[in-house]
């Protein structure tokens, strides 16, 4: 499916991605509902509710009197205990009342052993969304820079380096603040620990945040891969194309004659016309018409100048035999 989607429908799946990642991994940080459960606690006392009095006096009596009473719990066993739901995150963690919700920190609830790890995964999962940000910008960046394929290609990788990061980053915070909270669960202050638990949506949120996260890493890399690729593949088609045209002829298309002239002869034969040549394979003839000399030497013209041919090459042997080898 990716090997045929073009380079810009990639960058917008990727773009779609990163920006739902990011909703939903603030959306996670930010709410309350990462575990819930219910606590086990005791119901509030029975008291009779005072009788109506009319009478000031009667009525501060009665007072008295209820301050010195006895107070009893007629329920026994599991019928004195009541249950309340609660919800954590990693801010606070509540629990429902009958007036309401009554919140407390969720850091002064945790053991003093876990702080340092419940502060990392607080910073861990801040950086997780702030690298998730950075990802969405480039890629906002990189789509309305796609007519530049240099400039969209190193903001591509950019992007895939923040997305990967961030995703690793997500996943170490929420394994650590589940640690925290397990901890917490059984080492925790009595009037909190949970009877039951389980996990939020909020953590759910925050999990499918991450895969959404790994899931634009994995096609922003491709994108960038897949676009290099191709443009090898262009520049070697184009180098291919240029060897093409730019191969040298040989000498047989180069020099149709196939023959070498005398420089000398031109100058010394009558009318001007060459009569002798040395052919491409050494061997010496005679110039017919319409031939037409395409590359001249020194030498002779005529059948009679062939010793003076054989003269000037020995010359040139001697003084070429004469200069000392490199080596």
């Amino acid at each position: 499916m990716l090997d045929h989607m073009s380079r810009r429908s990639r960058s917008l799946v990727s773009l779609f991605l990163t920006s739902l990642a990011l909703a939903l991994s603030v959306l996670a940080f930010c709410t309350s509902y990462w575990c819930e459960g219910t606590h086990k606690v005791v119901k509030p006392l029975c008291l009779s509710p005072p009788s109506g009095l009319i009478l000031p006096e009667l009525a501060r009596i009665r007072q008295r009197q209820l301050a010195n009473a006895v107070h009893y719990i007629w329920e026994t066993g599991e019928d004195k205990y009541t249950f309340r739901y609660f919800h954590t995150g990693f801010w606070e963690s509540c629990e429902k009342h009958a007036d309401g919700e009554r919140c407390r920190r969720f850091l002064d609830l945790t053991p003093g052993e876990t702080h340092g790890v419940l502060w990392l995964s607080m910073i861990a999962e801040f950086m997780y969304i702030s690298l998730l940000g950075m990802g969405f910008l480039l890629m906002w960046v990189e789509v309305l820079c796609a007519h530049k394929e240099m400039h969209a290609l190193k903001i591509n990788a950019f992007a895939a380096i923040c997305t990967v990061l961030s995703g690793l980053l997500g996943m170490v915070a929420h394994m650590m603040y589940t640690t925290v909270f397990q901890l917490t669960v059984i080492v925790g202050p009595k009037d909190w620990r949970p009877q039951t638990w389980d996990y939020g949506w909020s953590f759910a949120l925050a999990w499918v945040s991450f895969s959404c996260c790994m899931c634009s890493a994995v096609m922003t890399l491709n994108s960038y891969t897949k676009t290099v690729i191709e443009q090898r593949h262009r520049q070697r088609l184009r180098l291919e194309e240029a060897r093409a045209t730019s191969h040298a002829p040989s000498y047989d298309e180069v020099v149709p004659g196939g023959g070498l002239y005398s420089v000398s002869g031109l100058l010394q034969c009558p009318n001007g016309m060459i009569d002798s040549m040395w052919a491409s394979d050494g061997s010496m003839g005679l110039v017919q018409e319409r031939d037409v000399p395409t590359l001249v030497l020194f030498g002779g013209c005529g059948q009679d100048s062939c010793e003076d041919c054989e003269r000037e090459m020995d010359e040139m042997k001697e003084a070429m035999n004469g200069i000392d080898s490199p080596c």
